[in-house]
């Protein structure tokens, strides 16, 4: 490991931090480095003491984040990565920046707001953001690639989020259909990277200044657009995961003198945030409101945020979350049936539509309000209609509970069957036919089907394939 601030870093990049640093610069510099791991334990999944109990390595609690946390790269030796435990499989944790955990926090959704994560791939942000909305309002998570909106939409299945939309459009598609309707947005802006420079040497390797005011300017539109999207009294958290003033304070400022409507709220006080730096470029102190986590003061990588509210009082109450139904009476009763034989709990009705392509999906948001946007899943997806019969869907499982659920294979983490269900395998298993909910210790993994003395994997192809590559 480099101690210093040796090469590769770019020269014009050291010399700029150690101008503001300081003394701290050496610090910053070997900090920039670190390997450790955040987890952030999913709220969703009940207890978290729990799961932080059923994990093989020594952790630590991330301080602004108590949902969270974190360990060192040395601690692996005593079990898998992070990405390969069963757990992470079953949605029990988030592998994040700690750093960029604070991102939720300082938003603080509420159930039953209406929120927009502008850039949400692959999913970070936004499935804790919809971990804290506690299943109540509306997540809009919105990725303009499409391949890293599909990315996304795996990870808010995994995480068992059910009330949000993933749609695949430019901010200014989203601000020409929904001008003025969010009580919230996250602009996770793209940047720069400096945080990421350990990891990331795509990053590291296109850094320059005139690449910093490049994405400064591109950081700018994307905010200009988010601005259009929130309502009256409604806030903007802008963050990035970069250090450069150009693109952090530099474009709050540039914001707010074209944005009379808008003002910089006092971030909450978080352990290891340090304050705004509007000196480093000549800025107004006003922009001191701001907040940035240093590498070298805590765990994570870095990350700015800023946090900006529209002035004024509401106009107009929010929409009231869609709760009608728009499928054909034949395919809902059959909807029903199958799924009174699979749970408990009474299926999921309000919100329920059938798509062109024959799937099911509870979708929060009345389809008027959506349809001309280019829209990835429009909701949760509980089940598909194929030659005449329903299947439940993957989704569906990663949202329930073994409670929820007529039958359930609990299998524990060290059980050999468990990889033989992730790969899409079978054993021999002479209960009732039927749909199972599979588990590892009592978190869901997804269906396997019971028939013919087997049961049988229906964990997703495509899920497979990237365990494989992983």
């Amino acid at each position: 490991m480099r101690s210093s601030a040796s090469a590769p870093w770019p020269e014009i990049f050291v010399r700029r931090m150690k101008r503001w640093l300081g003394e701290e610069a050496d610090a910053f510099f070997r900090a920039l480095e670190k390997r450790d791991y955040g987890l952030r334990l999913n709220l969703k999944r009940g207890d978290l003491c729990a799961i932080q109990a059923g994990l093989p390595w020594r952790t630590e609690t991330v301080p602004w984040c108590p949902e969270a946390v974190w360990l060192k790269a040395t601690a692996l030796s005593a079990g898998p990565s992070p990405g390969a435990h069963p757990y992470h499989t079953a949605g029990a944790y988030y592998i994040q920046d700690p750093t960029a955990m604070a991102a939720a926090v300082l938003l603080d959704p509420r159930p039953g707001e209406w929120i927009l994560d502008l850039a949400a791939a692959p999913g970070s942000k936004a499935t804790h953001i919809g971990a804290r909305m506690q299943g109540g309002g509306v997540l809009v998570a919105n990725e303009v690639s499409r391949g890293r909106a599909s990315v996304l939409a795996m990870n808010l299945e995994r995480m068992g989020i059910t009330h949000a939309l993933v749609t695949n459009a430019t901010p200014d598609a989203l601000s020409a259909q929904w001008a003025g309707l969010f009580d919230a947005l996250l602009v996770d802006a793209p940047c720069s990277g400096e945080a990421t420079f350990s990891r990331d040497s795509r990053a590291l390797n296109a850094w320059s200044l005139d690449t910093l005011r490049g994405y400064a300017a591109r950081q700018l539109q994307i905010l200009n657009q988010a601005a259009l999207l929130v309502r009256q009294g409604g806030q903007v958290l802008y963050g990035t995961c970069t250090f450069s003033p150009e693109e952090n304070e530099g474009v709050i400022a540039r914001f707010l003198g074209v944005h009379p409507d808008f003002e910089l709220l006092d971030l909450p006080s978080l352990p290891s945030m340090d304050r705004g730096h509007p000196e480093w470029i000549g800025a107004s102190e006003e922009l001191e409101k701001a907040g940035r986590f240093w590498p070298h003061w805590g765990p994570g990588h870095g990350h700015f945020y800023a946090l900006l509210r529209r002035t004024g009082a509401p106009e107009e109450d929010l929409p009231a979350v869609w709760a009608e139904q728009r499928i054909p009476g034949r395919a809902r009763r059959l909807y029903e049936t199958t799924l009174d034989q699979v749970l408990r709990i009474p299926p999921p009705q309000k919100g329920l539509i059938l798509t062109e392509d024959d799937h099911c999906y509870i979708t929060p948001v009345d389809p008027a309000r959506w349809q001309r946007l280019p829209v990835l899943r429009p909701g949760w997806w509980v089940a598909s209609l194929r030659h005449g019969k329903i299947f439940p869907d993957h989704a569906l499982a990663m949202a329930l509970t073994p409670e929820d659920v007529k039958t359930t294979l609990r299998l524990a983490s060290d059980d050999p069957r468990l990889k033989r269900f992730l790969d899409g395998g079978s054993w021999p298993d002479q209960g009732p036919p039927g749909y199972v909910l599979v588990t590892v210790d009592g978190y869901p993994l997804g269906w396997a089907k019971r028939g013919g003395g087997r049961l049988r994997s229906r964990y997703p192809v495509h899920l497979r394939r990237r365990r494989a590559l992983a």
